[in-house]
């Protein structure tokens, strides 16, 4: 049962499909206090209760113990103490063991907090603004509970059949040549590669829409060139527009009043990558038309897919806050810095960046309403991708285009995925990608991943292996590294033949992964899971924080420990274990619920299926570069049967969105004998 509860006069954010009435029976689910400030819900919690949910965050599955603020924030050191990062996903499950689970959403694009027991270990705190709207779920079980969240948000974005390939990408490719440089390493190794990703180094001067001629001469064709290697080409698009007379898309957009303002009526300035750049406001409807029909100048290319970048949005300065800034830093030139004043000063110049006052200067024409951005910070990124995303229906209609974003808030899911934005090289940060995902599609994110080996810092060798061991079932399957950064292209390791296994496994599971997904996306479902979401009478499941449910089939057990050869898992019911070393190397265990240490070579894959249940694996020979070289008609079928196994698959032809409606998937049933074992 969903209620809704509005206060004051919520901003239409879009986050919702359905329409909800405002509920006649008093809030009930918590203590309400209202005042000038906005509201606060207050509750009790019991030792026992688990708190899921809130997206893109740090710490782990479950939320207690910490304070989260929904405030997007372009920061790259995901730290236990950052209490913020680029998403704002304002829903969370109160999963209590003994009844009276409930589901929350505050519908507020401005800074939301929620205290889960940091303050008060065993109360659950959330507050809000004046102006929002709240949601709350009750009944049913977490599954169900999220599946009436996901109903009311709306059917999940959908990306083509070649996006969950494996994927390259860094900052520093800096010319054709660089690119051609990685696909022919890739090929040469016999490594399969979807897709090779362009930073900002491929564009002019840092200019949105524009390709440098001398780095790229006759794009066009060289992104020919690449998808006759089987590779898509993905560009990068930034929110900041550069000043620039003779720059079309900047004076097309001072000219119609497209870019935000500022307190004095003057287009907002702010500094970006190419320096001074103005921001579209894409919270209004004729600006959100006009930088999505800007995607059309790439596509006409043969570009089919893109990622949106600091969109947050990121700044580095303002115009108005770096004069201040450099007038007082000016005054203390001959001053004597002590311990006080430099850290005044330096400071001064830290603050520069994703300033709040800078935010406060920000003004937005909501069609016709002024609205300053602080009080609706949390949909610029979702508002950008909303842009091209509707330009892309009508520019590509019929077919699938690759779209996913840096920032984002509950409803952008509709419209694209997203990365989990710059993570470091670090084997803590890998357990971090682990513990996202389930949150993530609790907000009905489902094509979601993190940078494969770490964005910043220098990725070793055996992180990389055992990120991409994991990275084999994020939807999103991107290698990306900051330039200045160790290469991290996987044939560029002494272990090759042990990344080429690993990254064919991925190509052996794609039928298994694309078909979950999608069945997940057209029913409201969620692709990964806590152990608690599927055994929620098992005591221990609410305590397994790095393991996960994959699908309908299958358990994960990811080794995310630098120098481990093992683990320890906890299986909640008996299982088949599938250690794999390539996708022809295989060896079977039937293992019975409890605890076990599992032993797991830097060089595996270890996965669990249920009993009953089984996968289709493809086969993956040298022939194989890319999924467009997949045989989706011959499967092998591995399992546990007792003494049968089923699966229900579904197969479309991966780029258009004519989705195989549920009566026609394909139910497949198979003996023991008849398994791959």
């Amino acid at each position: 049962m969903i209620e809704k509860y509005s206060f004051g006069q919520p901003i239409d954010t879009g986050a919702v499909v359905l329409t909800i009435s405002q509920s006649a029976q008093p809030f009930h689910l918590m203590q309400l206090t209202k005042s000038d400030k906005g509201i606060a819900l207050s509750c009790q919690m019991n030792a026992e209760d688990v708190v899921y949910g809130l997206g893109e965050q740090v710490r782990g599955i479950n939320k207690r113990g910490f304070t989260y603020i929904s405030h997007a924030t372009d920061d790259p050191f995901h730290l236990e103490n950052k209490h913020s990062l680029y998403g704002a996903h304002n829903f969370l499950i109160l999963s209590r063991k003994n009844g009276g689970s409930f589901g929350i959403f505050v519908d507020d694009p401005a800074r939301v907090v929620f205290d889960v027991g940091e303050t008060d270990m065993d109360r659950l705190s959330i507050t809000a603004g004046c102006d929002c709207a709240i949601y709350t779920i009750e009944g049913g079980s977490l599954k169900e509970i999220v599946k009436q969240f996901r109903e009311l948000v709306g059917t999940s974005y959908i990306a083509p059949k070649w996006a969950f390939g494996y994927q390259q990408s860094r900052w520093g490719y800096a010319c054709a040549e660089d690119i051609r440089e990685v696909v022919k390493g890739y090929h040469d190794k016999g490594i399969p590669l979807d897709a090779v990703y362009m930073d900002i180094d491929y564009m002019e001067n840092f200019k949105d829409f524009t390709v440098d001629a001398e780095k790229f001469p006759d794009f066009e064709q060289f992104v020919q060139e690449m998808r006759a290697q089987g590779i898509h080409l993905v560009p990068i698009i930034d929110a900041g527009v550069k000043i620039e007379e003779g720059y079309s898309i900047y004076e097309e957009g001072v000219q119609n009043h497209y870019f935000c303002k500022d307190e004095d009526g003057e287009d907002f300035t702010g500094a970006v990558w190419p320096g001074k750049s103005h921001f579209p406001d894409f919270l209004n409807a004729k600006a959100r038309a006009w930088f999505g029909g800007k995607y059309k100048l790439l596509m006409d290319q043969g570009i089919d897919g893109f990622w949106n970048d600091m969109n947050e949005p990121a700044i580095f300065y303002s115009e108005k806050n770096l004069k201040q800034v450099m007038e007082e830093v000016a005054a203390m030139k001959d001053e004597n810095l002590d311990l006080h004043l430099f850290y005044h000063m330096k400071g001064l110049v830290d603050g520069l960046s994703n300033n709040e006052d800078d935010y406060r200067r920000i003004w937005h024409n909501m069609d016709g309403v002024k609205v300053c951005h602080d009080q609706v910070h949390n949909l610029y990124g979702y508002n950008m991708t909303k842009a091209a995303a509707e330009a892309f229906d009508q520019i590509a209609p019929e077919k699938r285009t690759l779209l996913f974003s840096r920032s984002s808030y509950i409803g952008m899911h509709r419209y694209g995925g997203i990365w989990t934005g710059d993570n470091a090289s670090w084997w803590s940060h890998l357990l971090l990608s682990i513990q996202q995902m389930p949150s993530l599609n609790m907000c009905g994110i489902l094509y979601t991943g993190s940078d494969i080996g770490g964005f910043g810092a220098d990725a070793t060798e055996d992180l990389l292996m055992r990120w991409l061991e994991f990275g084999i079932f994020t939807p999103l399957m991107r290698n990306h590294a900051a330039a200045g950064t160790r290469e991290q292209e996987a044939y560029r390791f002494a272990q090759t033949k042990d990344f080429r296994n690993i990254i064919r496994m991925r190509y052996s599971l794609l039928p298994y992964i694309y078909s979950e997904f999608m069945k997940c996306a057209l029913k409201n479902e969620m692709y990964f899971r806590p152990l608690a979401f599927d055994y929620p009478q098992d005591a221990h499941a609410p305590q397994v924080e790095d393991q996960l449910m994959v699908g309908d089939s299958m358990m994960i057990a990811p080794v995310y420990r630098q120098n481990a050869t093992g683990r320890y898992v906890y299986l909640p019911q008996e299982m088949l274990m599938v250690r794999m070393r390539s996708p022809e190397d295989r060896s079977f265990q039937r293992m019975e619920q409890g605890h076990h240490y599992v032993d797991v070579a830097l060089n595996e894959v270890i996965i669990f299926i249920k009993k009953g249940h089984m996968i289709p694996l493809a086969a993956v020979d040298e022939n194989v570069r890319s999924t467009a070289d997949l045989d989706d008609v011959q499967y092998e079928w591995i399992g546990f049967a007792e003494p049968t196994a089923e699966y229900v698959l579904y197969e479309d032809d991966g780029i258009s969105k004519q989705y195989t409606p549920q009566s026609e998937w394909k139910k497949v049933v198979r003996t023991k004998e008849q398994l791959a074992l």
